[in-house]
């Protein structure tokens, strides 16, 4: 078999070359095999990554028992968590090109027979899975695995609690000693954080996309049985490589499509709606907001995991995780079990050889019964957003679902929270941050803190949150995020003045500005031209190439 390694390991002319690989340590018969790549993406600041090391090393073990050679490289990235509030969460969304670029030039400068892509968070997990679909080598995703949700007075809660408690403490609802614990007892150990926030919902939805192998999403990352995952990984790998699988035959229109329908069915995080489109792009399919908007109205919310509601992915993983969520949507004919993923076999036949159904139908709903009818996100349009925009409708409270209220207008995440910090946005507010798209930030950052903390306060039932940035998976509430055209792009949300009303309609999906459309035009006419707020670096050069939020905010290929 001819193999892509061969370009550095055969031939009297590679001797160099051999020579270089024999001062790592390798042995003739390991450059005859098959050479597989590993992007680690350990470091010890990101709980989720902190134990991948000792999940490597099961990748290896696997490797060598399926007659592969393992090489382990290094990827860099972000703690969102950690990020948050501050310029670092800039530099988060941005990092995932950056990524995916790393990958890409690893396997391209030291030409690997296949790939096994290790991270658990955030943008990582889709900076990964865009170098897949780039490189179309064979490829395979495993994830770290979620964090085990810490304990309160025997409740069960994650992080999203301890941002809600930020807003309790400064509202008097929480002592600074009942902050304190809340602080030492929420986040127990490694792991993604252990809600379906962003890292979650990417970890689940790459085996939707079929480039993980069952329960990769799901189960916990300090259980033996994801050491035992690693291991198959690694072995399925070889398997991959030798029939010649790339994932450019798995992330195909149609896997795409099951991949959002899960999402749906999920209640995933909003981020969601960047990733899933970015993935695509770079694999060449097109997906846009509207696939999200067609499957949100006909695939049903099948599960209330945090922020939505008190379980937790580990409830998910014992209530039979990707697979029963699969499995039950295949009832209604709404995911096409026909195509292949990383198993190498079909979704049906894999679906069928597991027995995969729901094992407890309290946290995975039948789909008879369903926690709502539609989908968990929404795409709302209309005057404010002529291009779409987000909003994770089953983690929005029913009495918000319609909201119209005066704008409160700020330049920047921070001047918002301080605002709400202070107690200066009153009920039916509806609190506009703006020039923290993609282009404006730069970098579109997450703002959990301002949505936690109104959370936290008692607000998120009576004020909304509308952005051209995004939110945390671990945001809840009325908080609308994605709103395209950004500011900086010259959208209607920079044209938004104190006190002009906003009307919500999340069932309609419509967000508008209620302003005559000449009053409109002549706003947007009298608009300055943008001035970037960062002119040096790594930001400076992505927002001077990245696209709107609606289209994934990609660079040009």
């Amino acid at each position: 078999m001819k193999k892509r390694s061969d370009l550095m390991t055969k031939g009297p002319e590679r001797a160099p070359h051999r020579s270089l690989l024999r001062a790592d340590g390798f042995s003739d018969w390991e450059m005859e095999q098959p050479i597989i790549g590993i992007a680690n993406s350990f470091n010890e600041i990101i709980p989720g990554h902190v134990h991948l090391n000792r999940l490597v090393e099961a990748v290896k073990a696997g490797i060598y028992a399926a007659g592969g050679t393992p090489v382990e490289f290094n990827t860099i990235g972000v703690c969102d968590g950690i990020a948050m509030n501050h310029d670092g969460m800039k530099y988060s969304l941005p990092s995932r090109e950056f990524i995916a670029d790393s990958v890409e030039i690893m396997a391209m400068a030291h030409p690997f027979d296949g790939l096994v892509l290790l991270a658990s968070c955030d943008k990582i997990i889709p900076g990964m899975l865009i170098a897949a679909g780039r490189l179309n080598i064979p490829s395979i995703f495993v994830s770290g695995g979620p964090m085990l949700p810490g304990r309160i007075d025997g409740n069960s809660i994650g992080l999203d609690k301890i941002f809600e408690a930020v807003g309790e403490f400064n509202s008097g609802k929480m002592t600074e000693n009942e902050l304190y614990r809340h602080e030492c007892e929420l986040c127990p150990g490694a792991g993604s954080c252990s809600g379906m926030f962003t890292a979650n919902t990417m970890s689940n939805l790459a085996e939707a996309l079929g480039m993980a192998l069952p329960f990769s999403g799901s189960i916990p990352a300090v259980y033996a049985e994801r050491v035992r995952l690693a291991k198959e990984t690694g072995r399925k790998i070889l398997d991959l490589v030798k029939k010649d699988i790339k994932p450019r035959d798995i992330m195909t229109k149609e896997a795409f499509i099951n991949m959002i329908a899960v999402d749906m069915a999920l209640g995933g995080s909003t981020n969601s709606a960047l990733h899933i489109p970015a993935i695509a792009y770079y694999a060449d399919i097109e997906i846009k907001l509207e696939d999200f908007d067609r499957l949100s109205a006909k695939v049903p919310h099948l599960t209330s995991i945090a922020p939505a509601g008190t379980d937790h992915v580990i409830d998910l993983y014992y209530a039979g995780g990707v697979p029963a969520i699969m499995a039950e949507l295949r009832k209604k004919s709404l995911i096409d079990d026909s195509v292949i993923n990383v198993s190498a076999s079909t979704v049906g036949d894999m679906l069928d050889k597991m027995d995969a159904g729901i094992r407890n139908p309290e946290v995975i709903r039948p789909i008879e019964k369903p926690v709502h009818e539609t989908g968990g996100l929404a795409v709302l349009r209309g005057n404010l957003a002529p291009d779409g925009a987000i909003v994770k409708q089953a983690a929005v409270a029913d009495e918000m679902l319609v909201h119209s209220g005066p704008a409160r207008v700020f330049e920047s995440e921070e001047e918002a929270f301080q605002a709400i910090m202070n107690k200066t946005i009153q009920k039916g507010d509806v609190v506009v941050i703006r020039y923290e798209g993609p282009q404006g930030g730069p970098g579109m950052r997450e703002m959990l803190s301002p949505t936690s903390t109104l959370a936290g306060m008692g607000m998120d039932k009576q004020v909304a949150l509308i952005t051209d940035g995004r939110f945390s998976g671990a945001s809840k509430g009325a908080s609308i995020g994605h709103i395209s055209p950004e500011a900086a792009s010259g959208g209607p949300i920079a044209i938004i003045e104190e006190g002009d009303i906003i009307e919500i309609d999340i069932p309609a999906k419509s967000l508008n500005l209620k302003l005559s459309a000449a009053e409109i035009e002549k706003r947007l006419a009298a608009l300055p031209p943008f001035t970037p707020k960062v002119k040096n670096g790594y930001l400076a050069r992505y927002a001077n190439q990245v696209s709107s939020a609606d289209k994934g905010a990609v660079l040009p290929k």
